[in-house]
């Protein structure tokens, strides 16, 4: 599979961590494999946003919280197209805890039959060539990588989990159902990590999204129970600036902090992360709300990655 037929949203080129965020830069004209026709961009030709949703989250039940969304701020996927003038159409084809509006190319391949290990590696190199289609999972350390790939397959201990932080030290491979790849990234910011092996992982993960063809999307995983990290922010900027195909999944959403304990909820962490991404990206990037708890979000990744997946196959 080609490079220029992976997905992505149609990028702002982004600074690297030494340069300044008031000197991005606007490429006058975008590569060929980016050049995405408009309604791939999240609607950005819209004259002003219209909301979707005005659900009140009040007294919500974990699971239940609905982030208000307008029509310029969501990820239509390739193949489906959105009638700005049917809001009510719109708003029911929103997966659930997203910006993502389900398309035609979610199918009944959806769910997970089987999932298997399949192995480990230490350089790029080394993963499966088969050339099956595969979404890596990657994130800040702790953030919960190992949990939710359990979640999403239904499996309690298919990738283990550990509540020491940067137990994860390969780019290890998990088939699932004969056809597809889910892998799971070592984590990055672990502090207590030697520096060599800190270096060492960052490039060889680096290294792998960038030589990778059968990547079709790296999923960042940010942690919705705490404030914004200028490491995520940093890492979503690589992503984009080396024009990584990317999808943004929030963890831990099942935890409410009350706000008269001057905590926040996981939906205002989510929404505050948006707009300080939102600077860099000409249209916004798919997210998605999940919780390996409550297994939110579960299904809707599923479908998220089955119309990438299909598109990918096809294309």
């Amino acid at each position: 599979m080609l490079l220029h037929h992976r997905l992505l949203p149609r990028l702002v080129i982004l600074p690297s961590t030494h340069t300044s965020t008031s000197t991005l830069l606007r490429p006058s004209r975008l590569p060929r494999h980016l050049s995405l026709s408009p309604r791939f961009c999240a609607l950005s030709h819209l004259a002003a946003p219209q909301t979707v949703d005005e659900s009140d989250n009040e007294g919500a039940p974990h699971g239940d919280v609905q982030v208000k969304l307008a029509l310029d701020r969501l990820f239509v996927p390739p193949g489906a197209t959105v009638d700005a003038g049917d809001q009510e159409a719109v708003s029911a084809r929103v997966l659930k805890g997203s910006n993502i509006v389900l398309g035609p190319y979610a199918r009944g391949d959806a769910q997970v039959v089987n999932a298997d290990f399949v192995k480990s590696s230490v350089r790029p190199d080394d993963c499966p060539r088969d050339g099956l289609p595969e979404f890596a999972l990657v994130g800040r350390s702790n953030v919960g990588k190992s949990s939710l790939l359990n979640s999403i397959v239904r499996r309690k201990r298919l990738a283990l989990t550990s509540k020491k932080p940067g137990k994860t030290q390969c780019i290890n491979h998990f088939k699932v159902n004969d056809s597809w790849y889910l892998v799971d990234l070592p984590g990055y910011g672990y502090a207590s990590a030697p520096q060599e092996a800190r270096t060492n992982w960052d490039e060889f993960t680096r290294n792998y999204f960038l030589s990778r063809e059968s990547l079709v999307s790296v999923f960042l995983l940010i942690d919705a129970s705490i404030p914004a990290k200028k490491i995520d922010l940093d890492y979503a900027s690589w992503l984009g600036q080396n024009k990584v195909p990317m999808t943004l999944v929030f963890t831990k959403c099942d935890k409410r902090k009350k706000k008269k304990n001057g905590g926040r909820r996981p939906e205002e962490n989510v929404e505050t992360f948006q707009g300080l991404i939102r600077e860099y990206f000409e249209a916004a990037p798919p997210w998605i709300m999940t919780s390996s708890v409550t297994n939110q979000g579960r299904d809707e990744i599923l479908l998220h990655m089955s119309q990438l997946r299909n598109y990918w196959l096809k294309h």
